[in-house]
């Protein structure tokens, strides 16, 4: 045992004098590398760092000029082009890499990739596609294949979108089943513009598959019915969105109601909605549930509803809806002063009835399933931004 220990003893210096030479000789060798690089490739490097693009590209450029085979800094070079948003310089830095006959099989397929990316941020999608094609057996498979799935919604080719989404899906590349559910929805709405509702509910049917929970698929759905002149069918549908997603109900407001008043069922409707409020408040609903206490039971009803609506959830929307029908209960002497305050109040509230995206902060007055501002699906809060605020409060 002791001399087990002695031995030990003796090697742990030497393993120490080995670590320390092999240290010696990496150092060496570093900076031998780093003197062999030239100049410029530091002083591009140090701009980067300080976010100078403009003067890193310049530096780099120097560099390729005096030596034509560094493919690395055509690499750089042709992504901070694309960066700038200078793709044509991008496109002909990565496909001149790619006319090297000497250019190794590994970079080549980088060319192919960054020239694809080149043609997608210019907007030229069928050159993009084609490249993103045959990358798809290469390391870049996943990427190339986001790129087409892309590619094919800028494109509204919802077929291929399925397809290329259910791809990367089987790959374990992330669950796609909300976008694969959107992409039948948009056939579906193609079908029912072109007044085909029984196709539309064909493709429903595999939205409601590939995502039970689409509210979208839900409302197209009692739309095909409603064209097929199925009102009560309709309602039945619509009203599935209550366990799919409560404040999504807004969005169907206003067809449950007129489904109601096509078979003369008015009241049902009315008491429907007003207990839709009393658990999602929302002013769009408030909007549907007002007018139709207007048509049916009259100012004082309604009058009544917003008031109550107003002391529960406090918003200037609501203030503006409360003045509207004060002005309908005045005496005529006072609607002008009343008319003044509610135009001021509008101007107000006009600024806060707007949708806004949860991912990229997209603001619209219309409400969208797809972002117009970050593309995502479903980033919409089916509420204005007023009301989203107070719920945060």
């Amino acid at each position: 045992m002791d001399r087990f220990e002695i031995w030990w003893l003796i090697c742990i210096p030497f393993f120490f004098g080995l670590g320390w030479l092999a240290a010696r000789v990496d150092i060496k060798q570093l900076l031998s590398e780093s003197r062999s690089l030239p100049r410029g490739y530091f002083k591009g490097l140090n701009f980067l760092l300080n976010e100078q693009p403009d003067k890193a590209i310049d530096a780099f450029i120097e560099i390729v000029k005096l030596d034509p085979e560094t493919a690395d800094l055509h690499f750089a070079l042709g992504n901070l082009f694309r960066r700038r948003g200078e793709t044509e310089r991008a496109i002909r830095m990565h496909q001149n890499l790619l006319l090297r006959p000497d250019l190794p099989q590994e970079q080549q397929i980088q060319a192919r990739y960054e020239l694809g990316q080149d043609f997608l941020k210019a907007g030229l999608l069928d050159r993009a596609e084609d490249v993103f094609r045959n990358l798809t057996d290469t390391q870049y498979s996943t990427t190339a294949s986001q790129a087409l799935l892309e590619i094919f919604q800028r494109e509204k080719e919802w077929e291929h979108a399925i397809r290329a989404a259910e791809a990367l899906q089987n790959a374990g590349a992330g669950g796609r089943q909300k976008q694969i559910a959107q992409f039948y929805c948009e056939m579906a709405q193609d079908q029912l513009v072109s007044t085909r509702p029984e196709a539309a509910l064909q493709l429903l049917e595999r939205a409601l598959k590939a995502d039970r929970m689409s509210v979208r698929a839900t409302i197209l759905a009692g739309d095909a019915l409603m064209a097929q002149g199925k009102a009560e069918a309709a309602i039945v549908t619509w009203r599935r969105i209550e366990k799919q997603s409560m404040p999504h109900i807004v969005l169907v407001a206003q067809k449950l109601m007129d489904a109601y008043r096509k078979i003369d069922r008015p009241q049902e409707g009315i008491s429907l909605l007003k207990s839709y409020l009393g658990e999602a408040s929302s002013i769009d609903l408030l909007e549907v549930v007002f007018q139709a206490l207007l048509e049916y039971e009259g100012i004082a009803a309604a009058h009544t509803l917003v008031l109550d609506e107003l002391k529960r959830t406090p918003t200037l929307l609501g203030l503006d809806k409360l003045l509207e029908a004060r002005m309908m209960i005045a005496p005529p002497e006072m609607r002008q002063d009343i008319s003044m305050v509610k135009n001021l109040v509008h101007g107000y509230a006009a600024k806060l009835a707007r949708y806004q995206c949860g991912h990229c902060g997209f603001q619209t007055r219309q409400f969208y399933w797809q972002c117009p501002g970050c593309h995502l699906w479903e980033t919409y809060p089916p509420r204005r931004t007023e009301e989203l605020k107070l719920s945060i409060l």
